[in-house]
C-alpha cells in the first residue's frame, strides 16, 4: 500500500480516469492536478448526480480532502469560475481548493490564436479543442505567459499583458482579427485575481508538506500517454506531457515521492480529433460500443472514434510511464459481441514490430496484426470480485495481462462506484 499514486491514461485519453480517480479519491487526503487545461474532462457520478469537471481535482466533493492545481497546469479564470459556480448550483459548497502561484494563466488572446492556427492548417489541423491550451503552453515557453500569482498584482500585470499584445495584435490585424486592449484585459483579469486570491498559494510547499506526513496523495492525470509531447503521436498530441514522469515536475515535487503509478485502460480504445489511430473501425459493432459506452467527448461532446484494444500502445505506456498496474474500464460494454480482437503487433512495410514508431507518416502505414476472442452474454454489471466474471470475461483480461506484462489491478464494470472491483489496495 503506497502513499502517493499516480493515475495516468495508456491511450489519447478519455479511458475512463474520472471513474478511477473519483474512486481513490475516496480514500485519499489529498487530490492533485499537475498538467493541462479545461481541454480535459471527465464525468464523475457522485450522490445520484452527474459532475462534468475540466480543471478542478476530483476530491472536491469531499470537504476534507485538499484539492490542488499545480504549477503545471494552464488555467482559464473563466472557465474555472463556471466550474465553481456549478458546483455551488449543485450543492456543493463545503471544499478544500488551492492553486498553484505558478501555473499559467489562458488569456483570451490564446483563444483567438488557438482557432487562426487551426484555421491556417486546413486538411492538416490538428483537431484542438480550441480552448487556448497550446498558445497559453507556448507563450510560457517563450517566456511571455502570465501567471495565476500576477492576476493580484495590477501594475505588473498590465505590464505583462501589453507587452504579450505588442506581438499578438499585429498578427491578429494581419489575418484581419479583432485586436485585444490590454486596459480592457488587465481590469477583467485582475477582477478574477480579487475573486480567486483565497485559493492561491505555492501549491509546491503545501504538496511537501503533506507527503512527509504521510498524507495518501493521488495525482489524477488528464489526456493520455500517446497525447504526449514527447512521447506521443506528434503532432498530434497536446501541449504538455500526461505521463507519469512529468507529474514530479508539474506538481513541484522530488521524483522519489511517486511510489505507484496506475494506468487506465479501456477495453476497447477510442480517439477524439485527428492523428493515427491503427486499430479504428467503422460498422455496427461501432455504433454499439459508441452508444454503450457513450463515446461522445466530455469536453467537445464529439463522437469518438472507436478501435479494438492496442497493445503496441499500452506495452509503449507500460515502458514509457513505469505502470505498476492497469486499470481496466468499461468492460461492461464488450458484453454481447460475438467475436473481440486484440491488436498484438503491427505490420510496417512488410515487417512485424511491437512498438509505436516516431515518425509519423511510418505510424500511418502500420497496419494491425489482431488475435481473436470469444465473447460473452452475461451482464456484468454486478458482480464484485474477478471469479465470478464470465469465463470469457476473465480469458480476455488475462491476455490483457499477458501481452501488457502488467498486473490488472483494478476492474471498471459500470459508470458507478459500486461497478468497480478492486484486485489491489493503493491506499
Amino acid at each position: 500500500m503506497a502513499k502517493t499514486v499516480v493515475v495516468i491514461g495508456t491511450e489519447w485519453g478519455d479511458e475512463g480516469k474520472g471513474k478511477i480517480t473519483d474512486y481513490l479519491a475516496t480514500r485519499a487526503d489529498v487530490v492533485v492536478r499537475s498538467q493541462g487545461g479545461n481541454n480535459a474532462g471527465h464525468s464523475i457520478f457522485f450522490a445520484q448526480k452527474k459532475f462534468a469537471l475540466h480543471l478542478i481535482p476530483s476530491g472536491i466533493f469531499n470537504p476534507k480532502i485538499m484539492n490542488i492545481m499545480a504549477g503545471g497546469m494552464v488555467i482559464n479564470p473563466k472557465a474555472l469560475a463556471k466550474e465553481i459556480d456549478n458546483l455551488i448550483k449543485q450543492e456543493i459548497t463545503d471544499f478544500q481548493l488551492y492553486i498553484s502561484d505558478r501555473a499559467h494563466v489562458v488569456m483570451p488572446y490564446h483563444l483567438e490564436l488557438d482557432r487562426l492556427y487551426e484555421s491556417l492548417k486546413n486538411e492538416n489541423a490538428l483537431g484542438t479543442t480550441k480552448n487556448g491550451i497550446g498558445p497559453a503552453y507556448a507563450d510560457k515557453a517563450t517566456r511571455l505567459g502570465i501567471r495565476f500569482g500576477d492576476l493580484i498584482h495590477k501594475d505588473s500585470l498590465f505590464r505583462q499583458v501589453n507587452n504579450a499584445l505588442a506581438f499578438y495584435n499585429p498578427v491578429f490585424e494581419t489575418f484581419g482579427k479583432n485586436t485585444f486592449s490590454p486596459e480592457q484585459i488587465t481590469e477583467e483579469y485582475y477582477i478574477y485575481g480579487q475573486m480567486f486570491e483565497k485559493y492561491i498559494t505555492d501549491t509546491s510547499i503545501l504538496l511537501d508538506k503533506a507527503i512527509k506526513a504521510d498524507k495518501y496523495v493521488l495525482f489524477e492525470g488528464a489526456q493520455g500517454t500517446m497525447l504526449c509531447l514527447d512521447h506521443g503521436t506528434y503532432p498530434f498530441v497536446t501541449s504538455s506531457s500526461p505521463t507519469a514522469a512529468g507529474v514530479p515536475l508539474a506538481a513541484g515535487i522530488a521524483p522519489q515521492y511517486i511510489k505507484e503509478v496506475v494506468g487506465v485502460t479501456k477495453a476497447y480504445s477510442t480517439r477524439v480529433g485527428a492523428g493515427v489511430f491503427p486499430t479504428e473501425f467503422e460498422d455496427e459493432i461501432t455504433k454499439y460500443i459508441r452508444e454503450k459506452g457513450h463515446e461522445y467527448g466530455t469536453t467537445t461532446g464529439r463522437a469518438r472514434r472507436i478501435g479494438w484494444l492496442d497493445m503496441n500502445v499500452i506495452r509503449h505506456a507500460v515502458r514509457i510511464n513505469g505502470l505498476t498496474g492497469l486499470a481496466v474500464t468499461l468492460v461492461d460494454v464488450l458484453s454481447e459481441i460475438k467475436e473481440l480482437k486484440i491488436c498484438i503487433a503491427y505490420e510496417l512495410d512488410g515487417k512485424i514490430i511491437d512498438y509505436i514508431p516516431g515518425n509519423y507518416d511510418e505510424y500511418k502505414r502500420c497496419k494491425p496484426i489482431y488475435d481473436s476472442f470469444p465473447g460473452w452474454d452475461e451482464d456484468i454489471t454486478q458482480i464484485k470480485n474477478f471469479e465470478a466474471l464470465p469465463e470469457n470475461c476473465i480469458n480476455y483480461l488475462k491476455a490483457i495481462e499477458m501481452l501488457s506484462g502488467t498486473k490488472i489491478t483494478v476492474l471498471s464494470l459500470g459508470p458507478d462506484r459500486e461497478q468497480t472491483v478492486i484486485l489491489h489496495n493503493y491506499f
